[in-house]
């Protein structure tokens, strides 16, 4: 790890650009494409699953749901692998990762469902692509949504001043892909076939990887494994640490890709959680906080 006074001043000899560090831009490009297959993706699935495969609304937003509560809950666990074992850099590489094939594989529409006799037929291989598509971007999003914005954070000191901008100039960046999404993933997924919007969504993500991972110099070295050797230890059958998490991610998707279909269960697990949270930050005020501490967590809570 590296203190703030080393961070200030090895990043006033960073390339600057327009008076920021360049690396800033590198995550600017990276999470402005992300954003863009995010919420591209996000605007289509809605009608995609309603007028492609004939579900019913209420069926539609049971997806819906159970795609947007796994996806805000999954950073949680990315952000601390990435914290205590992976570090920025592979967090977010493996998430890109992780949010290109999902989203390309998005684009498989299979064949439309139709009404026969008074039932509906859909293709359900093309459906359970859909679904474990969906698994791919939950994993994805959760390595690299909460480890990105840290990589900003890291890339000044905390007392240097250009910090706040800097983060504005990276949020202008989700605004920008959000909006571009809306002009171009949306109108091309309606105007000319589903596939055609998730597939321009996926080709963004794929944008978004080759800019992070060319831009990786620029770094310099503020995203790495807070321990690279404790990634390299082995586990089993020769195994180490870090490999272990990557294909540890084959059963989590396997469980993300049955959730997303059974909204019931995602909402009970959710509130289960969201419980245990809660439990956890009461005895932490309780126990943890001194009197001037405790009443203004009381307050960002009430706030909050």
């Amino acid at each position: 790890m590296t203190d703030s006074s080393t961070v200030a001043a090895a990043s006033a000899n960073q390339p600057q650009f327009l008076g920021h560090p360049v690396g800033l831009y590198v995550c600017f490009l990276t999470e402005m494409w992300e954003r863009f297959s995010f919420y591209g993706m996000k605007y289509l699935l809605l009608l995609y699953l309603t007028k492609y495969h004939l579900f019913s609304d209420a069926g539609g937003l049971d997806v819906l749901g159970s795609y947007a509560g796994l996806v805000y809950a999954m950073p949680v666990i990315g952000g601390m692998l990435a914290d205590r074992y992976l570090g920025m850099r592979k967090a977010v590489t493996f998430g890109a990762i992780l949010l290109c094939l999902g989203h390309l594989g998005l684009a498989y529409e299979g064949f439309q469902a139709y009404v026969e006799n008074g039932v509906v037929v859909q293709d359900t291989g093309a459906i359970q692509v859909f679904y474990f598509s969906l698994a791919l971007i939950i994993m994805g999003v959760g390595f690299l949504k909460p480890n990105i914005s840290t990589i900003v954070g890291q890339l000044y000191g905390k007392e240097d001043a250009r910090r706040d901008s800097g983060f504005t100039i990276f949020y202008m960046g989700i605004n920008l892909g959000s909006f571009i999404a809306t002009l171009t993933v949306t109108y091309l997924g309606e105007t000319y076939g589903w596939g055609y919007g998730f597939g321009l969504a996926g080709i963004g993500m794929v944008l978004g990887l080759i800019v992070f991972l060319s831009g990786q110099k620029y770094l310099f070295g503020y995203a790495e494994p807070a321990n690279p050797a404790l990634l390299k230890e082995k586990v089993f059958a020769g195994i180490n640490k870090e490999w272990l998490i990557y294909l540890a991610t084959i059963p989590a998707l396997v469980v993300m890709w049955q959730l997303v279909q059974y909204n019931p269960v995602v909402h009970s697990t959710l509130l289960g959680m969201s419980f245990i949270v809660l439990v956890g930050i009461i005895w932490f005020i309780t126990t943890q906080c001194n009197k001037e501490e405790r009443d203004r967590m009381i307050v960002l809570i009430i706030l909050t």
